[in-house]
């Protein structure tokens, strides 16, 4: 059996929920860890003295639960093995293939003492109906693929490789858990994040919109993924798409609306993050011009191939999944003309942060430091960088090496 990796920063927030009164429900892109997750917290119930036939773990990808076909087939089998006295712990792996699952787990809730923790592969489990039936009383972990922090913990690196070769190993490979059986080996590692992608589209995304069209949606992935951190527009993609004739069955008018549902459906499958811009001075929301990010530097590069050239938006894509991690809510600043990299926000917290590959050319120093400049706030102003040699910071905004931030050596 292939090691199981500790995540600690998902186990220990499943564990600040235990026995509270709501459905910790576990989401993420297939294969990211979200069932290894589901072991660990199932090895902590029973390090912690929680007896076998109080823990009720299923995954209904395991041909072992085929009969339960529907979401009275749950309730049935479920409520015939939950002991009379006592919590029981109910595990649930894969459950959106369940269909009206959420009524088995109200249910649950309501005639039984259990604590319920599930994980789905796509948005869709969090659907308008769920969110309806259990308005208030579930808590979703968002999950993604390995931390640079975990990924280094996690892989196999020949003894004596450098940070920076480890770094490039991330950049290429990504941090899908399941690489680390290929031992960086790119065919393998590419065939493996092939049948992933593929598994996305066609179960999570095509079954669940079966009037979408799938050379439609590959075109529009391909286009997000090369055009990673650059501000787009469903209008944009449209107009060079149906330049392409790959919307011609669509109006013109339409395409925009078009781009939009299947970007959509890619976000709800956690393949892409579509972010929007936000005006620091007027402080709201625009509705236009939002920017996407991938959820692993792996898929990009199976999709595209593995080039070097787009070295900067590379390294924002890394950044905005690390202060999705953190725990921010992000956005694109916008401040006049310019623009900055990401605002990132926590209840009690906010940043400021530009991302660039270097500091050391006088104008990329001044391009990257003016919008920080003209935000009138107090707000910390941080500059990530692959520099080494450098100030620690320029009128109060910080400079910081971008690796050791990932590490967090700050």
């Amino acid at each position: 059996m292939s090691k199981m990796i500790n995540r600690p920063q998902y186990l220990n927030q499943l564990i600040a929920h235990q026995n509270v009164d709501l459905v910790k429900i576990i989401t993420g892109i297939r294969r990211c860890g979200k069932s290894s997750l589901l072991d660990l917290f199932h090895e902590h119930l029973s390090a912690t003295g929680v007896d076998d036939a109080h823990i009720l773990h299923i995954n209904f990808e395991s041909l072992r639960f085929r009969e339960i076909q529907s979401y009275l087939d749950l309730y049935d089998y479920v409520s015939a093995r939950i002991p009379q006295s006592g919590t029981t712990y109910l595990l649930f792996d894969e459950l959106q293939v369940i269909e009206h699952w959420e009524k088995a787990i109200e249910s649950f809730r309501l005639d039984f003492d259990v604590d319920i923790y599930i994980t789905g592969s796509n948005a869709y489990l969090l659907s308008t109906e769920f969110s309806t039936l259990l308005s208030g009383r579930f808590v979703e972990i968002r999950m993604l693929p390995l931390s640079f922090r975990e990924f280094i913990d996690f892989s196999p690196f020949a003894e004596g490789t450098s940070l920076d070769e480890k770094f490039q190993k991330y950049l290429q490979f990504g941090g899908m858990p399941v690489l680390r059986e290929y031992h960086f080996d790119e065919n393998l590692s590419h065939q493996a994040l092939e049948g992933i992608y593929s598994t996305v589209v066609l179960r999570d995304i095509l079954q669940r919109n079966p009037t979408a069209n799938q050379d439609i949606l590959q075109k529009i992935s391909l286009f997000l993924a090369s055009t990673l951190g650059s501000i787009t527009s469903p209008n944009n993609i449209g107009n060079m798409l149906a330049h392409e004739n790959s919307l011609s069955h669509t109006s013109s008018r339409s395409t925009g609306p078009t781009v939009q549902r299947y970007i959509s459906m890619l976000n709800s499958a956690f393949i892409f993050y579509s972010v929007s811009r936000y005006d620091i001075k007027g402080k709201e929301l625009l509705k236009t011009l939002g920017k996407n990010y991938i959820c692993d530097m792996g898929f990009r590069n199976m999709l595209l191939g593995y080039r070097d050239a787009d070295r900067g938006h590379i390294l924002e894509n890394i950044v905005y999944l690390e202060l999705l991690r953190r725990g921010y809510r992000v956005y694109i600043g916008k401040i006049g003309t310019t623009e900055v990299d990401f605002v990132a926000e926590k209840p009690s917290e906010k940043l400021y942060i530009q991302v660039t590959e270097s500091l050391q050319n006088p104008d990329t120093r001044a391009r990257e430091l003016r919008p920080l400049q003209s935000i009138r706030d107090n707000y910390e102003k941080i500059v990530l960088s692959m520099d080494r040699d450098f100030l620690t910071s320029y009128d109060g905004i910080r400079t910081v090496n971008l690796v050791d931030w990932l590490l967090g050596k700050l």
